[in-house]
């Protein structure tokens, strides 16, 4: 089981995230686009950088989503490796069998 700390702040910026996506995406276009002028670029890299960090999508990290492992995350089922085992021999995960040869 993971911190609550840690999980509540992985929530946290997974929010921060949210909010900030369409500036971030915004401000991104600006410095890609060749058409724009370098002034232009300029201002828009200095305001990405003064964004939070924890804004960044890269800062997110994948957690179990039944007791927050940060670690082993099964992405289709968004689980760590320990509770997709464990969920999967119950039987409690639907179209999951146990293969053997």
């Amino acid at each position: 089981m993971a911190k609550k700390s840690k999980i509540v702040q992985n929530q946290k910026r997974a929010e921060m995230v949210a909010r900030q996506a369409a500036r971030r995406a915004e401000l991104k276009a600006i410095v890609k686009d060749p058409d724009v002028d370098f002034d232009a670029k300029l201002e828009a890299r200095d305001a990405l950088n003064k964004m939070k960090v924890n804004g960044s999508p890269v800062r997110l990290r994948n957690r179990d989503r039944l007791n927050g492992r940060p670690r082993g995350h099964v992405g289709f089922a968004g689980l760590s490796r320990v509770s997709f085992r464990e969920l999967a021999h119950n039987g409690e995960l639907p179209g999951i069998t146990k293969s053997s040869w």
